[in-house]
């Protein structure tokens, strides 16, 4: 289960820790996309997460579904169809467009796997129907639990980006000195 530790030195401590957001007014807009950019990167982690146990959730249940229809075709066989299948549907929940790459995906991969300790899926067909319905609720608690952190994390980045783009309305910060510090031409 993801947890927040208060004082903790993790991205995710760091972002959703209540003196992140204190003061911003104060802050100076490059120390703001410093914050902002992290958070962007901790939602980035937590989405990867989240679609790694969205994958596992449709696993189980089209194995589940295979079950109570009595097909034959195995799971492995319709793999590619199950995990498109989630990829094509609606879109639902605060999804946003991220540019960054998972910093932390083979943790995020581990983390996934070891949530059913023994439990293989890479044979979901040899297990039982309690290991089946214990694997779901597992993989779907913690889904709830990562989607609540992440719709947190995405609060933190609108927070952020309201007030960087605050500045810009006030004039307190313009687009030139933003492309100047991009190009690194503010030590002249």
């Amino acid at each position: 289960m993801i947890e927040v530790r208060p004082g903790g030195r993790r991205r995710i401590d760091r972002v959703l820790a209540p003196g992140y957001l204190t003061g911003l007014g104060d802050l100076p807009l490059p120390v703001l996309r410093e914050r902002r950019d992290e958070a962007a990167q901790e939602e980035t982690d937590l989405s990867y997460l989240r679609r790694l146990l969205h994958a596992r959730i449709d696993i189980v249940r089209a194995e589940q579904q295979r079950r109570s229809s009595g097909g034959d075709t195995s799971i492995v066989d319709q793999l590619a169809s199950i995990l498109a299948d989630n990829a094509l549907g609606p879109a639902t929940g605060s999804g946003r467009h991220q540019q960054l790459e998972p910093s932390r995906a083979g943790e995020h991969r581990r983390h996934a796997e070891a949530l059913i300790g023994d439990t293989d899926l890479t044979d979901v067909g040899s297990l039982t129907d309690s290991k089946l319905a214990t694997a779901l609720d597992t993989y779907a608690t913690e889904e709830v639990s990562v989607s609540t952190f992440r719709r947190q994390v995405q609060g933190v980045m609108d927070t952020l980006n309201a007030e960087i783009a605050a500045r810009y309305q006030r004039g307190a910060a313009s687009v030139d000195e933003l492309l100047d510090s991009e190009l690194g031409r503010n030590e002249e």
